[in-house]
């Protein structure tokens, strides 16, 4: 009745201590766990190789030849002006009494703007005219001295030639006749110094006249620089008082353009402008100048270019800062391509093997490459702007050659000149590779 226990006692000692029976290999999970992680990874890896032993086949990226209309612009920054501006100043110095005009102003040719105090330019006038009497009446003086003189000379002479020489002595004849040159000499003086004292007069008048300023055009007033009260020191230079514009209906704008683009500006030439202050609306202008002289700022070769604005509305305002696009040429119904496609090289012209856009992978990518290989693909067929250049068209899935001359470009695309352009070609810009099966 007691056997059974030691059996059961017996089973798990042996499987405790491992001395049981023991499985075959197939039975345990280790070995096939293990085959399995060997043939997932020969596959992937016949199967990575085989997909990259697969040839790239090529796909060309075209557009088809066009005409269209090509404008070559040139950007330039300026300011607006007015088509004629005066500075208003004073010759003379004072103190100024009273201000006729203010800033916004419209004034006419003449009008009033500024009067001086005019107590002492008064004053030197009325000094003046003294002067001219006290001048003449010396001129009459001579005048008459003179006339004494002449009368006296010919009262002797007449003596002479009755008493046949003998009276009066000849030094009598010979001092009266001094005594009238000496008349004669201080009429002249009396009378030059009357002139004299006369433009005194006129230059005391003229100033009195200046001490009230007047408008010399029609116009605006931009500046009023002056308040009653103001001294004002006129030195080597007049003092400005007020700026005036003539006609803010008219406007010029006053453009910097850089040296690599005035061949291209003309006077007549058509532009375009904008202004922060109008935002979104564009004002046209005609080229009206262009300097020869040339200005650097910031070490840079601009040309002080000119513009006339039509500014009936008067939305601008002088002084404000413009952005100006000048058209500086334009092709009508000309055959144009994208600038990609002058660019474009397929690999094998350019020497290498994988087609551009697909350089064979990253390690490809990171290998060392000869001295300019990178550049043949990316810039082959370059060439000066009016030189030849070279298109690759597709014809039944195949990139061939075109020779062609370049003409106008605008940055984006390019004007092209041959005899085997056609409306439609297929113009290779780009290649990219897409994987065979």
């Amino acid at each position: 009745m007691n056997s059974p226990t030691p059996r059961t006692d017996e089973a798990s000692l042996d499987q405790l201590i491992g001395t049981g029976p023991v499985r075959p290999w197939w039975r345990r999970p280790w070995p096939w766990l293990l085959t399995t992680v060997v043939v997932a990874l020969v596959v992937g890896g016949w199967a990575w190789k085989s997909q990259a032993t697969d040839p790239a086949v090529p796909r060309y990226v075209t557009t088809p030849l066009a005409r269209g209309t090509l404008t070559v612009t040139v950007t330039a920054n300026g300011t607006l002006e007015p088509t004629r501006s005066v500075a208003v100043g004073s010759e003379l110095s004072g103190t100024v009494a009273r201000v006729h005009a203010d800033v916004n102003d419209t004034v006419r040719k003449g009008q009033l703007l500024v009067e001086l105090d005019t107590a002492k330019l008064r004053d030197a006038v009325a000094a003046a005219r003294a002067d001219l009497t006290a001048a003449q009446a010396r001129r009459r003086q001579s005048a008459a001295t003179v006339a004494d003189a002449r009368t006296t000379l010919g009262r002797q002479e007449k003596i002479a030639s009755l008493s046949d020489g003998q009276f009066p002595s000849r030094a009598e004849l010979d001092t009266a006749r001094t005594t009238l040159e000496k008349a004669l000499a201080d009429e002249a003086a009396a009378a030059a110094t009357v002139e004299q004292v006369r433009a005194a007069l006129s230059t005391a008048e003229t100033n009195l006249s200046k001490a009230a300023i007047r408008s010399p055009i029609d116009g605006v007033v931009l500046a009023r620089n002056v308040e009653p009260g103001y001294a004002v020191a006129a030195s080597l230079q007049a003092v400005t008082l007020f700026s005036l514009a003539e006609d803010l209906r008219h406007l010029q704008l006053s453009v910097n353009v850089d040296e690599a683009d005035v061949a291209q500006v003309r006077v007549g030439q058509p532009a375009q402008f904008t202004v922060a202050a109008q935002s979104g609306r564009s004002y046209p202008a005609t080229i009206t100048r262009v300097a020869f002289g040339s200005r650097i700022t910031d070490n840079v070769v601009t040309y002080t270019t000119l513009m006339q604005v039509d500014n009936a509305d008067l939305s601008l305002r002088p002084g404000m800062t413009a952005t100006a696009t000048i058209a500086a040429n334009e092709r009508r119904d000309a055959w144009l391509v994208p600038n990609s496609a002058l660019r474009y090289t397929p690999a094998s012209a350019a020497g290498g093997g994988a087609p551009s856009g697909a350089d064979g992978g990253i390690v490809s990518r990171l290998m060392p490459r000869p001295p300019g290989a990178g550049a043949a693909r990316s810039a082959g067929t370059q060439s000066r702007p009016g030189g030849e250049a070279t298109l690759w068209v597709l014809r039944n899935g195949t990139p061939q050659e075109l020779r062609v001359r370049k003409g106008l470009s605008d940055g984006r695309q390019t004007e092209v000149i041959g005899d085997a352009l056609a409306e439609g070609l297929l113009v290779i810009t780009g290649q990219a590779a897409s994987r065979g099966r």
